[in-house]
């Protein structure tokens, strides 16, 4: 029996000795040596999530492994192998690319100085050549006037002689070269005086590995936390001199995590953090609190305040800001009058159509599905389960134009049989129903991965234009159909509300975790049945 100590034990010490010997020593000392080390570090994490996976499997075999186990776990091995191989490959070719884009730039502008300055040149000279001319015959004139004194005459003379040199040794500058030699335009000195040249300044992952990774009194904790800080900074403003963030660049950094939504760099996939930021406007998504943007200014303060002593930098950009550590805006569920104005108004959104914004509004009055198992349902789960119409919430991938799409619901309890309501069934909710994938079809998926965005940004757009307050949202649908439900009096049990809604129990014992799995359609349908509304479904149609 292969013991699980065991197995980590000889996990944790053969597979680095194994890709050592692949990448060979010469080059894996280079690679430990290079001035890049923040990314061998992410790529360290990398490959050590690769090899947790190697040893989770390891771990699940009971037993004395067969033969084809063995040979599974090998070949996972020489896969990790090669996956980090082939990540440090791209990650050669995109610095080469990198840097022969910086050169060309650099070249180019060089150019166009070399160009411009000839221009100017071209410009200058027949204007001087004219001034010249004009400042020689004032100079004779003078000397002829006689109703000049002598005295002004010279004085005068003297002034002119001295503008004339002037324009003259600035008019017999040499023109700069534009010609190319060895691939590299070149441009005269225009003055001997030289420019003083300005000192190299040190980029934000160097100092960080300086200060940071490389101070060996510094927790795991507090590495683990500036690195994940100073990445969002490389991100948001690629990896900068030291010397170069100001007060305008940290500013602006501090409305980039404001923006930021909660969950950001939680889940498989995230977005970019400006993509990030602009879908949780739009979303109306919860985003990060006050605490914690003024925890990454905290980090970025601590290591700047090493520069600044240093002199790799005159300030320190992010100390002395303000941040409001209060509670954040809550949401909360539509009152009786904004549900009213809600489902009367006539939708003005282009990106999609009144019937299936009617369609979605609908639904979420009468089921509590969040937008993005709404936007995310398919077809197929549509099914009569016990003779009720149900929706089905789960977890699939499908393909998608050619590629695969993941999707989950947000939680394990997300995964639940919905009831259609009977409301929903006599206006017609089953139209929607096609011979595609998706169940409200028109709805767009976004560069990023996320479908219905175009549909979210619209009903914010939409709910502005109503006048309603930033306490109210589309997830107010949810809290709208929780409160009814807790509300009313009929009897209804609160774990099938909570089953209904795919909440988690608040109670989470096993037997609470396996009764919920247990219950039946014929109760959530109860569930379902309770929820009424006054203003009933409006004008919406379909």
């Amino acid at each position: 029996m292969i013991r699980t100590v065991g197995t980590r034990y000889y996990f944790r010490r053969a597979v680095p000795r194994d890709i050592q010997a692949i990448l060979g020593r010469k080059e894996f000392s280079l690679a430990l040596k290079t001035s890049n080390r923040v990314i061998a570090r992410e790529r360290a994490g990398l490959l050590y999530g690769r090899i947790g996976e190697l040893f989770d499997k390891a771990k699940d075999i009971d037993g004395k492994p067969t033969k084809a186990e063995l040979e599974a776990l090998i070949a996972l091995q020489e896969q990790i192998i090669q996956d980090h191989e082939n990540v440090r490959d791209v990650e050669r070719a995109a610095a080469e690319a990198k840097r022969k884009a910086s050169e060309a730039q650099h070249l180019y502008e060089k150019l166009a100085m070399a160009k411009q300055m000839e221009e100017f040149f071209q410009r200058m000279n027949p204007a001087m050549r004219g001034l010249v001319e004009n400042l020689e015959r004032l100079r004779v004139n003078l000397l002829v006037e006689s109703k000049v004194s002598e005295a002004e005459k010279q004085g005068l003379q003297n002034q002119i002689e001295t503008l004339s040199s002037i324009i003259k040794s600035v008019s017999h500058i040499e023109e700069p070269e534009t010609a190319i030699e060895a691939g590299t335009p070149t441009v005269k000195e225009v003055t001997k005086a030289k420019k003083p040249t300005k000192r190299h300044s040190p980029t934000l992952t160097e100092m960080t590995e300086r200060f940071v990774y490389q101070d060996e009194s510094k927790s795991a904790g507090v590495i683990k936390d500036t690195g994940n800080t100073v990445s969002l900074f490389v991100e948001a403003f690629g990896d900068m001199p030291v010397a170069d963030v100001t007060g305008q660049i940290a500013g602006e950094f501090r409305d980039l995590l404001l923006g930021l939504p909660s969950n950001h760099g939680k889940g498989k996939v995230s977005p970019p953090l400006r993509e990030a930021v602009e879908q949780a406007a739009e979303l109306e998504l919860d985003t990060v609190s006050g605490k914690t943007v003024k925890n990454h200014f905290s980090r970025m303060s601590a290591l700047w305040r090493h520069l600044v002593q240093r002199d790799y930098a005159t300030r320190n950009p992010f100390e002395k800001w303000k941040f409001d550590t209060s509670k954040k805006v809550e949401r909360r569920a539509f009152s009786g009058a904004e549900l009213h104005t809600l489902l009367t108004s006539r939708w003005t959104g282009r990106a999609t159509s009144e019937r299936t914004y009617a369609g979605i509004v609908a639904t979420a009055l009468y089921t509590g599905m969040r937008l993005g198992e709404l936007c995310n349902l398919r077809n197929k789960d549509i099914e009569i389960i016990d003779g009720v119409p149900c929706f089905h919430i789960q977890s699939y991938t499908e393909t998608v134009d050619g590629a695969k799409r993941d999707w989950s619901p947000k939680t394990q309890a997300g995964e639940r049989i919905v009831p259609i309501h009977s409301k929903l069934l006599e206006a017609g909710i089953l139209s929607f129903k096609n011979s595609g994938l998706y169940f409200f079809d028109e709805l767009a998926i976004a560069p990023h991965g996320v479908r219905g965005n175009d549909f979210a940004q619209a009903f914010s757009k939409h709910k502005r234009r109503l006048g309603m307050p930033e306490e109210v949202s589309f997830h107010s649908f949810r809290h709208t159909v929780s409160t009814k439900l807790r509300n009313q009096e009929a009897g209804i049990r609160e774990l099938w509300i909570d089953a209904f809604l795919g909440h988690e129990a608040t109670h989470r014992s096993q037997g609470t975790t396996s009764y919920m799995s247990g219950i039946e359609v014929k109760n959530l349908k109860r569930v379902a049945d309770a929820l009424s509304y006054d203003e009933g479904l409006g004008d919406l149609r379909w």
